[in-house]
């Protein structure tokens, strides 16, 4: 059976804000950790029947790219969960959610 490995190191100040974030993975192209601004995981609990999540996020990342970034995450959800389960509306509605925050971004990008 094939393994893969997902890898994060969080680099905390004193804190304990993470301070740099590095991910690295057996299935990336490019050798060695890569350094990135926020991460979310989210993982399904089969025995509580709940979602555990993991957002972390470093001091410096930008506003307005942290709402991108929630805005990115919803519009790879509801890809996955067209992919995972066929569920057309849910994949719809998510997706209008997103171009609903997404306009919404752009008019607080343009009163800047």
């Amino acid at each position: 059976m094939k393994k893969s490995e997902i890898n994060l190191t969080i680099e905390l100040d004193n804190d304990n804000v993470p301070d740099t974030i590095h991910w690295d993975a057996t299935e990336k192209p490019e050798d060695g950790p890569s350094e990135t601004k926020a991460i979310s995981v989210a993982l399904w609990d089969d025995l509580q029947k709940n979602t555990m999540r993991i957002d972390l996020w470093t001091k410096d990342m930008p506003v307005d790219e942290m709402k991108r970034f929630y805005v990115d995450c919803l519009g790879g959800m509801a890809q996955s969960i067209l992919n995972s389960t066929g569920d057309e509306f849910m994949s719809n509605q998510m997706n209008d959610l997103c171009e609903k925050l997404a306009e919404h971004l752009q008019r607080e990008y343009n009163k800047q």
